[in-house]
Order: structure tokens, then C-alpha cells, then sequence
């Protein structure tokens, strides 16, 4: 697409029609689901998939993170025809263009999906959390946001929505409790808490660590806030400063 911006509704509407003239539809998904680092074996899941790589969708960015497969999927998962995203596009790689960042997700509203689950690997502030423990977000702290980095930031346009929304609930509460119950079942252990997103790409210092464990966080990551989330605990940030974290320990 020549001029491709993400704050445009109608160039949005483009990529959903180039996604939809390139994969055959078996009906409209519903279910969104976004793999993070190491995750994305999940879409393998998939039953009846059809996979289409990101350089192959008009305006999609390629990814280039370790984990990140860069394909969209879609077919069914339990029953349900679900839509997969395997890699996200992470703001340090493209100059804190939230908006851009924002747009599978808002392409898949595109072509109708209303309920979004996303998964990624992050690491754990609260002495709780064991290395391998699954979290369920309640709430979170967005620093980019409160220092004017923000999806809403720029040109609006309401058909995306309003831009001045309420983050009250903003992690469905019913999906929640639907999630700890399968998660009973299962015998998984959860742990709900409070989801940090910093900037990165450099890890935390141990004065941030202990910032934002002060500010109530349970677990950090540099790359995303969205709606109904688990977290997988796969680093110790330490208070102390013990040993070095890269990005191949974190997967």
C-alpha cells in the first residue's frame, strides 16, 4: 500500500480485504488470539488452518524477534474458528508507533473478532511467582502511556472507537473467572496479578525493579498492553543485581 498509515480507517479496511482475498473464510472469527515469545506453537493447534506469512499482507511490518514466527492463522481451536497473529510488532522496533503496534488487533476487529486472549513470556517481581508459573492479569500499569505513548495518540478516528476510554475492567472479568475455573480443572496452578509495560528494548535496572514492585507490579515485560491476558513467569528480575538477562534466557 503506497502512503500506508495505521491511524487510517480505511487503509485498516484494506489489509482486512487483502487478508480476506488471500485465505478462504470458513466463517467469521471471533476469537483472537496473539502468541508471544516462544508461544507459538499454539496456532499448531489449530485444526483446518490456513496460514498466511506477514510478508505476504499488504502494510504488515515483518518481525524480527526470536520466537516470533510471523504468520496470521486461521481455523479451529476446541470448535471455534479462531484468528492466530504468531509475533506481534514490538514499539522499540518501530520508533514507538503504537498505533501501528495496535493494528493486527484492530484488523482483526476488522473482520469480527470480539473476544481477544493474548499470551506472552514475562518476567516475575513478585517473590510469589516460581519460574514456569502462568499469570492472569487483573490490572496493569502502562508506563508509555503515561509518558504520552499511546495507540489513542495522534489522528482519531472514531470508527476505531472513542478516543477517551475508561481502563476500568478493561481485563473481562466473566473470561477471568472462566479462566481459573478451566484452570482448576486442568490442575494448573494461576496466579492472578498486576501486568508492568515498559518501553525496552534494555531490560529493567534493579532501582526500576524495585520501582515498580513499589507501584504494586506483579510481573514486567517491554512490549504490550491489551484486554484479556496470561503471562507466562520465565525470568527473575532481581532487586539485586546477580546476573545478566538476555533475550535467549528469556525464552
Amino acid at each position: 500500500l503506497n502512503n500506508f498509515s495505521p491511524f487510517s480507517y480505511e487503509d485498516l479496511e484494506k489489509v482486512a480485504n487483502a487478508l480476506k482475498s488471500k485465505v478462504s473464510l470458513k466463517e467469521v472469527p471471533t476469537i483472537g488470539i496473539i502468541c508471544g515469545s516462544g508461544l507459538g506453537d499454539l496456532a499448531e493447534s489449530v485444526k483446518d488452518k490456513q496460514i498466511l506469512p506477514y510478508k505476504e499482507i499488504p502494510g504488515f511490518p515483518n518481525t524480527k524477534v526470536v520466537g516470533h514466527k510471523g504468520n496470521v492463522v486461521f481455523g479451529y481451536l476446541s470448535g471455534k474458528y479462531v484468528m492466530c497473529i504468531q509475533g506481534r510488532f514490538h514499539p522499540y522496533e518501530h520508533s514507538m508507533q503504537l498505533a501501528l503496534c495496535a493494528m493486527p488487533v484492530r484488523i482483526m476487529h476488522l473482520l469480527g473478532v470480539h473476544t481477544l486472549i493474548v499470551s506472552n513470556a514475562a518476567g516475575g517481581v513478585n517473590e510469589k511467582l516460581k519460574h514456569g508459573d502462568v499469570m492472569l492479569i487483573k490490572d496493569h500499569i502502562f508506563l508509555p502511556a503515561m509518558c504520552g505513548f499511546s495507540p489513542f495518540v495522534g489522528a482519531h478516528d472514531e470508527r476505531f472507537g472513542p478516543r477517551f476510554i475508561s481502563m476500568h475492567g478493561a481485563y473481562d472479568l466473566q473470561l477471568r473467572k472462566k479462566a481459573l475455573e478451566i484452570a482448576k480443572e486442568q490442575g494448573i496452578n494461576v496466579f492472578e496479578g498486576v501486568y508492568c509495560m515498559t518501553a525496552g528494548p534494555q531490560y529493567e535496572t534493579p532501582a526500576e525493579v524495585r520501582m515498580l514492585k513499589g507501584f504494586g507490579a506483579d510481573a514486567l515485560v517491554r512490549t504490550r498492553i491489551r484486554t484479556w491476558s496470561l503471562r507466562w513467569r520465565t525470568q527473575k528480575f532481581w532487586i539485586r543485581p546477580k546476573k545478566q538477562v538476555n533475550e535467549y534466557a528469556n525464552l
